[in-house]
């Protein structure tokens, strides 16, 4: 049991896809941090400084005009957060159009190198007799 197990996991699609795992852990962060510091601030700018993720209705409890979503929920409301779901959408929506890019970014790359093997590997078309070829067959036979 031991070696069937020892024979999946040294298996190339277990290897490949723990190490894209791995790859896309390290990749979100990196789109959240991207999301978080780099687009929501200009998103804020572009809409007059709102911040989606404090938007929230108080379904039932005593809450403070002007309270943060933090303070509604420690006060032990019930909110309907809509603001928090928008931006995991906003943020969403970004993550898969860098995915999408990356994607089309390495599909090209695949393209390419394909085109170059295809342009490699082709042999080339056999050439066809040339005139002189074809007048020293007809001089031949002429002599028989």
């Amino acid at each position: 049991m031991l070696n069937e197990f020892k024979d999946f996991i040294s298996k190339g699609n277990v290897m490949d896809m723990a190490v894209g795992i791995i790859v896309g852990a390290a990749f979100t962060a990196i789109v959240s941090s991207l999301v978080a510091d780099l687009i929501n601030p200009i998103i804020g700018l572009i809409i007059g400084g709102i911040d989606f993720s404090n938007l929230y209705v108080v379904l039932s409890g005593d809450v403070p005009a002007g309270s943060s979503l933090d303070a509604a929920r420690e006060a032990g409301a019930a909110v309907f957060a809509y603001g928090s779901f928008l931006m995991a959408v906003i943020n969403f929506l970004i993550i898969a159009f860098v995915v999408f890019m990356l994607v089309k970014q390495v599909n090209r790359i695949k393209d390419a190198t394909a085109k170059k093997e295809e342009a490699v590997e082709a042999p080339a078309a056999p050439a066809g007799p040339t005139e002189l070829d074809i007048l020293m067959e007809i001089r031949d036979s002429l002599k028989k």
